[in-house]
């Protein structure tokens, strides 16, 4: 995969200090009683830590939280004036602001447009799948309907290896349901942790993550909101256990790193947390289905910027550099969604979505390719994944491009088939586990626990098995297709890996990995034409996308689509 070495550089490698992260004590900010908002601050050497809380003292601010791994404090500081102060210190990259300190936005915005796309289904009339014969044998009950398990060839590939329990593979996402029957038996809830707080309503009645349900608003290590986590981990690895679904790796074990929102934002410190957190305890792999809001591109030359949002931004940037680059160090492979805004990231279109937060304020920005970036996909040592639809074609929403798409692999595409009886069926999007607290607030149960007739329009599927209850929905996106990426990636660390000296569990280089990704991914060329039109689907000429490149590596497959199966039965050639 290629990348943009101009805007790389903000982030140049640094001496680091021991991982961790802790509070820190701080004397109080000299304006107290202004102490409304949260800043991230990044240090320019975590060596000159000293130097640099120094300065956020001057400036006004107290540090509250300290992340040692790659230098970045979490600091409670006056609403105006600090970054600008804090990022004069030679000692201080810049400085982002967080989030407002006990208040919330007034609108779900953002969320509301990722979910356009990935809950597609459900503000459509879906038409009904043709029946057909499933064979299940070997595999769960409904492994029948994921197509995308089949295309990656999981389900031959577990006769060979289905994966290790001593490879650990990091969701960091909206959070994991590890009560879920096909999570909990490769749920290791000793390792998971939730490094955000909740953002409840606020006082004019408006809401982010809706209300509070524990104590503090920190959700427990095994809960999930929003429900997108949960489903990617399901992809990953449910378990095959006669029951419900199985994952591309049905037998690796499976650790909430949650760096997101109830609401579907990935905000930077958690994000940072959940990386560096994740290293340091030895995960194999990290998926990261999401880009670090607020900025959709993150920008080192923002022409419609403030100077606190321009320093937003390099902080972004910078920060999310380092943690990634100090998570390969550790050992992780790093698999990222490429992006459902249907553009090549190569050649990007005005951003015209960000910022994202407080909701309101995005605005048109031209992007300059050289110095701006979407992260973490387009970040150093991430494996950017593409979507494919069940003919593997690429889905309509997905960006790719030669920059940066490496691999693709099934994300579900609703439009799929047009001129067929599947066109526009749930069946042509992902199928994976769904928490029971989020269909009960969506509606697609009941209290009883019946799907009621909104659930059924949407796919939602019910397995009972004794006391075992579990839901399953349909989704799709580059979320949905990352993570049979990263289930692929732990099937290699199972077959391939070594002992890890000093750690429980196993451990592959994880360029060895991305090699043996790559080198028996399935070729596939571009279509011909290969100008992909999907204005007969309904889309505007805007989605209108070129693949470039040969069947070797093109810009909607990269090296190709995922296999597990030539992963474990032919990547010991490529080590």
């Amino acid at each position: 995969m290629r990348t943009r070495r101009t805007v790389m550089a903000v982030a140049a490698s640094v001496s680091l200090i021991a991982a961790g992260t802790s509070a820190a004590g701080a004397a109080p900010a000299s304006t107290a009683g202004q102490q409304d908002t949260e800043y991230t601050v990044l240090l320019e050497d975590p060596g000159n830590r000293d130097f640099a809380i120094d300065a956020v003292h001057k400036a006004g601010g107290e540090v509250v939280r300290d992340n040692r791994a790659i230098g970045l404090l979490t600091v409670k500081a006056p609403a105006n004036g600090f970054v600008e102060k804090v990022s004069a210190s030679s000692d201080i990259v810049g400085a982002a602001r967080t989030k407002p300190i006990g208040h919330a936005p007034a609108a779900k915005a953002e969320k509301t447009k990722r979910d356009d796309v990935e809950k597609e289904n459900k503000a459509a009339q879906p038409s009904k799948a043709p029946a057909e014969s499933k064979s299940t044998a070997g595999m769960d009950p409904l492994d029948g309907d994921l197509w995308g398990l089949n295309l990656v060839r999981s389900n031959i590939a577990r006769a060979k290896q289905a994966g290790d329990k001593r490879v650990y593979v990091g969701i960091l996402d909206t959070g994991v349901d590890g009560s879920h029957p096909d999570i909990a038996p490769n749920f290791n809830n000793d390792l998971s942790r939730n490094f955000t707080v909740d953002m409840p309503t606020d006082s004019d009645g408006g809401e982010f993550d809706g209300p509070c349900e524990f104590r503090g608003c920190v959700d427990p290590a095994n809960w999930d909101d929003g429900g997108h986590g949960t489903h990617v981990a399901g992809t990953i690895g449910a378990a095959a256990n006669g029951f419900g679904i199985s994952g591309v790796a049905p037998n690796v074990s499976l650790v909430n790193i949650r760096g997101g929102q109830d609401s579907g934002s990935f905000f930077l410190q958690p994000v940072v947390d959940a990386l560096t957190y994740g290293a340091d305890i030895g995960l194999d792999v990290i998926n990261m289905s999401f880009y670090v809001d607020p900025w959709y591109m993150n920008c080192i030359n923002d022409s419609t910027a403030s100077p606190e949002e321009q320093l937003e931004q390099q902080t972004i940037i910078a920060s999310v550099q380092r943690a990634l680059n100090y998570a390969h160090r550790k050992g992780v492979t790093l698999i990222g969604a490429g992006g459902n805004n249907h553009e090549d990231l190569g050649k990007p279109r005005t951003d015209t979505i960000s910022p994202n937060y407080p909701p309101g304020h995005n605005r048109p920005r031209p992007i300059d390719n050289a110095t701006c970036l979407n992260l973490p996909t387009e970040g150093n040592h991430v494996i950017s994944v593409s979507s494919l639809g069940p003919l593997t074609e690429k889905a309509d929403y997905s960006n790719y491009g030669l920059e940066q798409t490496a691999i693709s692999a099934p994300g579900g595409y609703f439009r799929s088939g047009l001129g067929t009886p599947w066109y526009r069926t749930n069946e042509n999007m992902i199928l994976s586990t769904y928490p029971r607290n989020v269909a009960l607030a969506e509606g697609a149960i009941d209290e009883a626990g019946n799907i009621t007739d909104k659930g059924l329009a949407a796919g939602v599927k019910k397995a009972v098995q004794g006391d075992k209850v579990g839901y399953y929905q349909f989704l799709q996106g580059t979320s949905m297709a990352a993570p049979h990426a990263s289930g692929v990636a732990a099937l290699i660390v199972s077959q391939y890996g070594k002992k890890d000296k000093g750690r429980p569990g196993l451990t592959l280089d994880p360029d060895k990995v991305e090699k043996v990704l790559y080198k028996t991914a399935i070729q596939r060329a571009c279509p011909n034409p290969r100008t992909v039109s999907y204005v007969n689907v309904g889309r505007s000429p805007e989605f209108d996308a070129t693949c470039e490149g040969d069947a070797k590596f093109n810009g909607f497959y990269g090296h190709g689509i995922v296999d597990a199966y030539g992963a474990v039965t032919r990547g010991g050639q490529f080590l």
